[in-house]
């Protein structure tokens, strides 16, 4: 075999892991690289933020499993991507970010657009490279790629100096990844299991508390048959919505901060907290010190850095979730003394008592007046999707409505910034989503706020034929700081009010997308019907109620049960 160039070499690696899509924006450092992807098969999106490339290709592996790629540029290109690069680490998606550094002779010199890019990701990263040898060059892309899918999922950054991707190998065969120093554990101890089974088999009120990690190893189904079979209520983070159904009548809805009356009660008063995939997040725990405290714990994670680093649990078991579930189930299917009738009658007066929490303390809103509520919209979203849209949202109020009022009873089909919180994520995210599912339905849930961080990529989408829906709940503040001042700063409403918005009808227009606005109740569904019938981008402009607050509502530094209901 022929030699090729470096920048040769990468493409066919990536077509070797199975690559089909690339988000990223061109520039001095990477110029030998866009050629070669140039004269590929992939499809190659250009964006107009390199934010918005890395949270594409973050949208594309949340809704597929599979490693997103970006490539950035070097200098501002490459620290322009840090915050989608914190993004998905924050929350375990796979990801490889190439991005081009300086020829190797001047690293070091400040030179033309030059950064540490490997020292600036180093915290945010699951693992970063700096290539200086050319021999490196493949078998370092195809280790990025084992790293960021394998175990606990992450971003890898690999750096690219312009030399060396302009000079000439040989195309190395392809060898199994090989890191004595890197073996995740992905099947659980079959003692630890047996443990939390017979722990299981003594509870009387047990709740099962899952979070993104279930959905990451692809074990919804497996979580749904043991939920279902011992008659065990659900709670989900922001990550694990979908993970369970959540129409599902074992379904609590999310716990935490914004999560419902009756999970947050569910787990203050079980006697075992069953944790898979979930990381004790304080958005989630509340005050820990009165954080599930009349219970044992179990934790299912296959980071054992993980497991007891916020809440000390009773039995750790490090392994995927996947296997750790299945195992469960089989435990239970083997065990002779198991009955599914005596489960049932031990869980009786828990589960009427959930019944009870939820009947007296459901999700709910004031929808009497003429005035948009942003509960009723999401509603109807879900109504006319039949649950079934791919939604993505921005972050603030937009996101914990999307949360509480959408029914997602699928995985993969939210896609949220959850541990970073990043505003701007939704649009591009929307793309790379689209991207995956051409034929899906996909809709990002906005803030008026949160939308202009990246609107930019109106035309990223209007460019690559992404009908991706936009409904913007626009009630002209940072609606969920405005929340906060309101009720801890005796309504000092600052730096929230947004006294100059766009007309974001005019602007979808401009970009050649469609506009339309909603300004009483009952345009709502009109707008929406409409929206989901076009074929092409649309923005949805909901004027909606300019104070209305996200609730439940857990202050912070109080317990999970001194929510503020109203």
């Amino acid at each position: 075999m022929g030699k090729i160039t470096g920048s040769q070499a990468i493409v066919r690696c990536l077509e070797e892991e199975g690559v089909k899509t690339i988000f990223g924006y061109p520039g001095g450092a990477v110029l030998d690289l866009f050629d070669a992807i140039d004269q590929s098969d992939f499809t190659n999106v250009l964006v107009r933020h390199e934010q918005g490339a890395v949270h594409a290709a973050d949208g594309l592996a949340r809704v597929t499993g599979e490693v997103g790629v970006a490539i950035l540029t070097s200098g501002p290109g490459a620290t322009n991507g840090v915050t989608g690069i914190a993004t998905a680490y924050m929350d375990s998606i796979p990801l490889v970010v190439l991005t081009g550094q300086v020829p190797r002779p001047l690293i070091g010199n400040d030179a033309f657009q030059e950064v540490d890019i490997v020292g600036i990701t180093r915290p945010c990263t699951k693992h970063n490279y700096l290539v200086s040898e050319l021999d490196d060059l493949v078998p370092t892309i195809r280790e990025a790629f084992h790293i960021a899918r394998s175990g606990r999922p992450g971003p890898v950054l690999v750096d690219l100096p312009k030399d060396l991707v302009a000079s000439t190998l040989t195309y190395p065969e392809k060898k199994t990844v090989n890191m004595p120093s890197y073996q995740p554990t992905y099947h659980p101890h079959r003692r630890q299991i047996s443990k939390a089974c017979k722990l299981i088999m003594r509870a009387k009120r047990p709740v099962l508390y899952v979070g993104g990690g279930v959905i990451l190893s692809d074990a919804g189904k497996a979580l749904t048959e043991l939920a279902t079979k011992l008659d065990i209520p659900v709670t989900m983070t922001l990550m694990g919505l979908g993970a369970f159904p959540g129409s599902h009548e074992l379904s609590m809805g999310m716990l935490g901060m914004h999560g419902t009356y009756t999970a947050n009660m569910a787990v203050s008063e079980c006697d075992l907290l069953i944790s898979v995939g979930a990381r004790f997040d304080d958005r989630v725990t509340g005050k820990l010190d009165d954080f599930a405290t009349k219970a044992k714990i179990i934790h299912i994670d296959i980071d054992p850095t993980s497991i007891s680093k916020n809440v000390k649990v009773d039995i750790p078991i490090v392994a995927d979730c996947k296997n750790a579930l299945s195992a469960m189930n089989s435990w239970f299917d083997e065990e002779s003394t198991f009955s599914l009738k005596e489960e049932a009658a031990r869980h009786a007066p828990w589960s009427k008592l959930i019944g009870e929490w939820t009947s007296k303390h459901p999700l709910s809103y004031d929808n009497s007046s003429d005035i948009i509520k942003p509960q009723y919209v999401i509603e109807q979203f879900d109504r006319l999707t039949g649950g079934n849209a791919i939604i993505t949202t921005e972050v603030g109020q937009n996101q914990m409505w999307a949360a509480q009022f959408y029914k997602f009873n699928q995985p993969r089909h939210f896609v949220t910034s959850g541990g970073l919180g990043t505003m701007g994520f939704g649009l591009p995210a929307a793309i790379g989503a689209q991207m995956a599912f051409p034929d899906k339905t996909v809709i990002d849930i906005a803030g008026d706020g949160s939308i202009q961080m990246n609107i930019q990529e109106l035309a990223t989408a209007r460019q690559y034929n992404c009908p991706v829906k936009i409904a913007i709940l626009n009630n002209s503040f940072l609606g969920m700081v405005r929340q906060w001042q309101e009720l801890f700063y005796d309504k000092r409403y600052a730096s929230t009010i947004m006294d100059v918005v766009p007309d974001f009808v005019d602007l979808a227009k401009a970009f050649g997308a469609v506009g339309l606005r909603a300004t009483t109740k009952d345009e709502v569904i009109p707008v929406i019907k409409e929206a989901l019938a076009t074929d092409n981008v649309v923005v949805m402009d909901f004027k909606i109620e300019k104070e209305e607050g996200v609730y439940p509502m857990v202050p912070a530094g109080k317990a999970n049960t001194e929510m503020l209901l109203v």
